[in-house]
């Protein structure tokens, strides 16, 4: 009796290792269909917010920043005093703008006005066309954007953005 059960552990034994051999074997090619993407921490994402307001209000601009994962979806946002109300929806669209195309807002409407067949990129919802949007980068992988509304031109918006990402490279790592 203990040789014909120690044969059928052996062979359950067997039996699973076998399985857990061929679940292996198989687990590479169903891993392949789940992705990993980085995205922005909380902490990140008011840390730009936060200098970029800071680069504006250096140049006596009173801007709202908003900060978006890679998804567009709103991760901080910062008002600064006297800034209008119409730079909150402004600074949420040109980050919205340009995580959605991974690419500046003002390089996107320098090519419509150049390309007659991207000025219907205007019509997309919720794309705004105006300086003020860039992307957050991890070496090349977007993992949002920031957007600034209220300085006295989208050129100098884009400009108060990049200030602010300079000032968080070391965490773009």
């Amino acid at each position: 009796m203990n040789k014909s059960l120690s044969a059928l552990a052996f062979a359950s034994i067997a039996v699973l290792a076998a399985s857990a051999a061929h679940a292996q074997a198989q687990a590479p090619a169903a891993n392949a269909a789940v992705r990993t993407e980085r995205n922005m921490s909380l902490d990140l994402a008011n840390r730009i917010a936060t200098a970029a307001v800071a680069a504006c209000s250096e140049k006596g601009y009173a801007v709202t920043t908003t900060v978006v994962d890679r998804a567009g979806t709103v991760r901080a946002v910062q008002r600064a005093d006297n800034a209008g109300p119409h730079t909150l929806e402004a600074s949420r669209a040109k980050a919205f703008t340009s995580a959605s195309a991974k690419n500046t807002t003002l390089a996107m409407m320098e090519n419509t006005q150049k390309n007659p067949a991207a000025a219907t990129l205007v019509y997309i919802p919720g794309f705004l066309l105006v300086g003020g949007g860039v992307p957050v980068k991890v070496g090349n992988e977007v993992i949002g954007a920031v957007g600034i509304g209220g300085a006295p031109g989208g050129h100098l918006d884009e400009q108060c953005a990049v200030a602010a990402l300079d000032k968080v490279a070391d965490l773009l790592k």
